[in-house]
């Protein structure tokens, strides 16, 4: 059942505080200045979908700011990844140095355990989705591609994931926690996707003719992740060429052939270990579904990764879900 909060039975002079607090609980703590005189009039529905905590809010002309102080002693553990769908008038999004343009129908993402401000020049409505970081199974450098970015949602990927984000943050259907705990995983991995595509076109240098050479390999390691025979070797044989000639494509890339797949299948299996699934295979399942064919190889590297053994990791994920 969606929790609703509006200012309108807040008397005038109260209002702007009130919303500041409201937003505080759906969203993240934050400073809030209005950007018209007179009465301020806003309204924020919040719900659960499994781990995944989702907001629509329609609001007059403001500005929100995570500032570092909002981020003192706040739990790193808690940070979430935001995914909006501006539906009514527009926005600029700021963080990390970037500033993004949001229209309506676009999609934007923020990180909450950084500073970063949404500035609204009129009234407009915007759904959000807050998704667990520990969730995403993610690397921090390959997050950061789409963080304080915006992404038109009438094209390619980006209007796959605003359809399906709007109907479903539109109507929240009711379910059990075991269909909900799917529908959220379903989310986390269409945004990983977005992730991943963003990642890829921003590997490939404009004008180098090995450009798509590289994204034919990512693709094939994607593809073959379960495989306990992929390496280097194989890849390079599946592509016709030398394993030498594979490690000259890979310069750029800041990172080896041999560690792309190790990251890639880790992103697998924690995101697959994090998800509060009753029915879950076991750690070694799931390391062998992914290619780590030793368990205490699989082990040391995990929490080399993740500062976590896979146990404890798994064992974290009810962390994620809603106490009431």
């Amino acid at each position: 059942m969606a929790l609703v909060l509006t200012t309108a039975s807040v008397p005038d002079e109260e209002r702007l505080a009130h919303w500041r607090d409201a937003l505080g609980g759906a969203l993240a703590p934050m400073a809030v200045t209005a950007r018209h005189e007179g009465p301020f009039e806003g309204r924020v529905s919040t719900q659960r979908l499994g781990y995944l905590r989702i907001a629509t809010i329609e609001a007059d002309a403001q500005r929100l700011s995570r500032t570092p102080a909002h981020l003192t002693g706040a739990d790193p553990a808690v940070a979430c990844v935001a995914v909006g769908v501006q539906t009514a008038g527009t926005a600029t999004l700021i963080q990390d140095g970037r500033r993004a343009f949001v229209g309506e129908g676009d999609l934007m993402v923020y990180d909450t355990g950084r500073p970063y401000a949404l500035d609204f020049p009129g009234r407009f409505t915007t759904h959000v989705v807050h998704l667990p970081r520990r969730a995403l199974g993610l690397p921090e450098e390959d997050l950061r591609r789409v963080t304080g970015t915006a992404t038109a949602g009438t094209t390619g990927f980006g209007a796959l994931l605003v359809n399906f984000l709007t109907s479903l943050t539109a109507s929240v259907p009711p379910c059990a926690p075991a269909v909900a705990t799917r529908l959220a995983a379903g989310v986390v991995d269409l945004f990983a996707t977005l992730v991943e595509e963003r990642t890829q076109d921003d590997a490939a240098p404009d004008g180098n003719p090995g450009d798509h050479l590289v994204l034919r390999v990512r693709d094939h390691i994607d593809r073959h992740l379960g495989d306990p025979d992929l390496s280097p070797v194989t890849v390079a044989a599946a592509h016709h060429i030398s394993v030498r000639y594979l490690h000259r494509l890979f310069e750029g890339e800041g990172i080896t052939v041999a560690r792309l797949i190790q990251r890639r299948r880790l992103e697998r299996c924690a995101r697959e270990l994090h998800r509060p699934d009753a029915t879950a295979a076991t750690v070694s399942a799931v390391a062998q579904r992914w290619g780590f064919a030793n368990p205490a190889h699989f082990s040391r590297v995990f929490r080399a990764a993740y500062g976590r053994s896979p146990r404890e990791w798994r064992g974290a994920r009810d962390e994620l879900l809603p106490t009431g």
